[in-house]
């Protein structure tokens, strides 16, 4: 029985209903070097391609700067999958994508020993 129109495509208690990895079409490795951090921008270019409604979601994301995480929080679609989108999206010309700014210094030992101490407060 084929799927009626009506039928949502999420549902309160089961969450979404298609699999994440379809809407990537099943592709797990984005074309562009991408992590956590890297931060992207809608460049203002309309995309040539069919774009899927995740794939709108995400660029509708990037008016300002927005990290991979955060935009992967905001889809509620595993990292993987929201690398593929971008990277699809790098790849058209509509985002573009640079490494996080670090204002100090990232790697400060002093920093990051009172981080070491309190995880292990906690733990």
């Amino acid at each position: 029985m084929p799927p009626s129109q009506d039928v949502p495509w999420l549902d309160d208690a089961a969450g979404r209903l298609v699999r994440p990895y379809a809407v990537s079409d099943g592709r797990t490795r984005p074309t562009t070097a991408l992590d956590l951090l890297s931060m992207v921008r809608a460049t203002g270019v309309e995309p040539l391609m069919h774009l899927g409604p995740e794939h709108a979601q995400a660029l509708g994301l990037c008016a300002r700067p927005t990290s991979v995480a955060e935009i992967a929080a905001y889809l509620r679609l595993p990292v993987a999958v929201t690398k593929v989108l971008l990277s699809d999206l790098v790849g058209c010309g509509a985002l573009t994508t640079h490494a996080p700014r670090f204002d100090d210094q990232p790697t400060d030992l002093s920093l990051l020993e009172a981080v070491l101490d309190g995880l292990r407060r906690r733990l």
